[in-house]
C-alpha cells in the first residue's frame, strides 16, 4: 500500500489530468507527482492550498473522503474582518447553508501560521478592512464548505489552507512537495 502526503499549491487541480475546456493547460497533480497508481482521497478546490492525501488503497480513500467516517480536517483560514465571539460560537454550533445545517466545528482565532509561504498571486490587501486567521476543524466535506461557513457568519475567506486530515499534517512539507506517509 502506498500513501503520500502532498502540499497542493494554490491554482492546482486535485486531479492528474486537466479535462477543462479553457484552452489553456492548468496545473494538475501530474506537474508534481510521478507515482503511478495513487489517487487523491478527497478534493481540495483549485483556489485552496494545503494537505492532500493520495493513496492506492481504495478502503483508505473511502475512509478519508466519506463524511460518514467523520475524519477531522483542520483548515487555516484567513478571513476578512475580525470574527467576534458570536461568529465563532455560530461556527461551533453549526451554520445553516443552502444544503442544510453543518455539523458543529471546532474553531479558534490564531496568529498567522508559522513559516507561511507566500501565495502567488498574493491575497488582496485592503488598508481599510482588517483580516484574521482562524483554525477551523470540521468532520464533513461538502463542496466549498469552509468558504460557505465563514461567509455565513459574515467573514468571507481570503485564503484557505488545509493543515491536517486525521493524524496527517503539513508540518515540514513545502508547497508542491510530497512525502510518503
Amino acid at each position: 500500500m502506498t500513501t503520500i502526503l502532498f502540499n497542493k499549491p494554490f491554482d492546482t487541480l486535485s486531479q492528474f489530468t486537466d479535462r477543462g475546456s479553457e484552452g489553456t493547460k492548468r496545473q494538475t497533480l501530474s506537474d508534481f507527482i510521478d507515482l503511478p497508481g495513487v489517487y487523491a482521497a478527497g478534493r481540495l478546490d483549485r483556489d485552496s492550498e494545503g494537505l492532500l492525501v493520495l493513496t492506492d488503497d481504495g478502503k483508505l480513500q473511502a475512509r478519508i473522503a466519506n463524511p460518514r467516517h467523520k475524519l477531522p480536517k483542520t483548515y487555516w483560514v484567513q478571513v476578512e474582518g475580525i470574527p467576534d465571539d458570536v461568529a465563532l460560537q455560530a461556527l461551533r454550533e453549526g451554520v445553516d447553508l443552502k444544503d442544510g445545517r453543518t455539523r458543529p466545528a471546532k474553531v479558534v482565532r490564531m496568529d498567522a501560521p508559522p513559516a507561511l509561504w507566500p501565495r502567488n498571486p498574493p491575497v488582496r490587501f485592503r488598508k481599510s478592512v482588517p483580516d484574521c486567521w482562524i483554525a477551523l476543524t470540521i468532520s464533513e466535506g461538502r463542496n466549498r464548505q469552509v468558504r460557505r461557513m465563514t461567509a455565513a457568519v459574515g467573514h468571507p475567506t481570503l485564503r484557505l489552507i488545509r493543515y491536517s486530515i486525521g493524524e496527517w499534517c503539513l508540518d515540514g512539507l513545502a508547497p508542491g512537495s510530497w512525502r510518503h506517509a
